[in-house]
């Protein structure tokens, strides 16, 4: 969809960034929100907090921007799983869960000081894992993981509880899985 670019107040811009998150089926970049609406990232960041303070449900991902809720298709089923393991199997363990057909929703970790820490993923192929861990190799980050000796947790989400059972049964038998 090709927007043209006119001059829009405020609550118009916002309501055109709500629409593109509905109907987008990959998530959107402040950068190409601001291109597609004629205005700077950082305009386009503000709306996102105003947005999110009327509580509506957007993520920013390592991709983009999404819309947490938003029905596409009938993943409905989440688990929550307890894992460990080293920098070295972080990309296997991943392509276990995408391999079964779920999505990896997030990472958690349980901080001593700070508490639950959590950032949104939003990993769906090989190639969305492919991506995160360039990038986590790019920008010379430390996983999260790090933080709590490997040990954190995934909010998994697929079609079914056969495909989060898959998932369960992949991550146990490469040792991965908390019991």
């Amino acid at each position: 969809m090709k927007t043209e670019v006119r001059r829009m107040d405020g609550e118009q811009r916002r309501t055109l960034i709500l629409e593109l998150l509905n109907t987008e089926k990959e998530p959107l970049s402040g950068t190409a929100l601001a291109r597609r609406m004629g205005v700077s990232r950082q305009v386009i960041v503000q709306d996102i907090a105003l947005l999110r303070a009327t509580n509506k449900n957007i993520l920013s991902t390592n991709k983009g921007y999404v819309i947490y809720g938003k029905q596409e298709g009938s993943l409905t089923c989440k688990r929550v799983f307890a894992v460990k393991h080293t920098d070295e199997e972080m990309r296997e363990e991943l392509y276990c869960i995408v391999d079964a057909g779920a999505k990896v929703l997030d990472v958690i970790i349980e901080h001593d000081v700070y508490g639950q820490i959590s950032a949104d993923l939003f990993i769906n192929s090989r190639r969305d894992v492919d991506e995160f861990m360039d990038k986590i190799v790019s920008n010379k980050v430390k996983p999260l993981k790090e933080l709590t000796r490997d040990v954190h947790f995934h909010t998994v989400e697929a079609d079914d509880e056969k495909t989060l059972n898959l998932v369960e049964r992949r991550l146990r038998e490469k040792q991965y899985l908390i019991s």
